[in-house]
């Protein structure tokens, strides 16, 4: 299976510098919207089997115009949720960046537990088995390789590739994944394969499964990820 690991659009947090966490009323902010639309303009044409997001509005917001565009009702799945951040919901990441936890989610994130919240390590292993297991399922159902979509936030798509490429959670904040951004990930019966990460405007298509050979051996998924990175930090 393939799941394209999407990341919701800017959202008025982003916009006011804070961190949004599961605070109450995040929404996308207007250039957010826009991405949204893009997202769909992007995505619309591949053959997309299920959409699968996390239950805040942001990322119900995202995936809104590509499941109307696809006919689809998306499945809200709480393990890919945002991260409990406790206490430092809602606060400013400048104010943040002066916390003595700060260094350690920076540069060892496996230790760091948000005061009031969950641990970055807690969130990998929720999300990981999150995405597997609708793979798994999906798989399962269809018998043969599909593309799927899973909208999640920014922390949490970085825990679930660090996974796919077999990385430990410490080097997680060496991947970026900005608004909006796509990243792209085959699991087989072996291994996952990471094909792109953070794009936000090449074609796709190449991800779309081919019909006459609908379980690709692992050398032609490995062949096929020596694709661009596109995109850069910042929201």
């Amino acid at each position: 299976m393939t799941v394209i690991l999407l990341r919701h659009g800017r959202s008025t947090s982003n916009t006011a510098g804070t961190l949004a966490g599961r605070g109450e009323g995040i929404a996308l902010d207007e250039r957010g919207r826009e991405q949204a639309q893009a997202v769909a303009d992007r995505l619309g044409d591949l053959p997309i089997a299920e959409i699968v997001r996390s239950p805040l509005l942001r990322c119900e917001q995202t995936v809104e115009p590509l499941a109307a565009q696809l006919g689809l009702a998306p499945i809200v799945e709480e393990r890919l949720v945002e991260v409990d951040y406790g206490q430092w919901t809602g606060r400013t990441i400048k104010e943040l960046s002066t916390e003595p936890l700060w260094k350690v989610v920076q540069q060892h994130p496996s230790a760091a537990v948000f005061p009031g919240g969950e641990g970055l390590a807690t969130v990998q292993q929720r999300a990981v088995q999150a995405v597997r297991e609708h793979d798994a399922r999906l798989a399962a159902h269809h018998g043969r390789d599909v593309l799927w979509v899973a909208c999640s936030h920014g922390d949490v798509i970085k825990s679930v590739i660090s996974d796919a490429m077999g990385a430990h959670l410490d080097s997680f904040q060496r991947i970026v994944a900005d608004p909006a951004s796509i990243s792209v990930v085959r699991y087989t019966s072996t291994r996952p394969f990471v094909l792109r990460t953070n794009d936000t405007g090449t074609d796709l298509t190449g991800f779309v499964p081919k019909a006459e050979d609908p379980n690709p051996p692992e050398t032609e998924a490995a062949d096929s990820s020596d694709a661009v990175v596109g995109g850069g930090a910042g929201s």
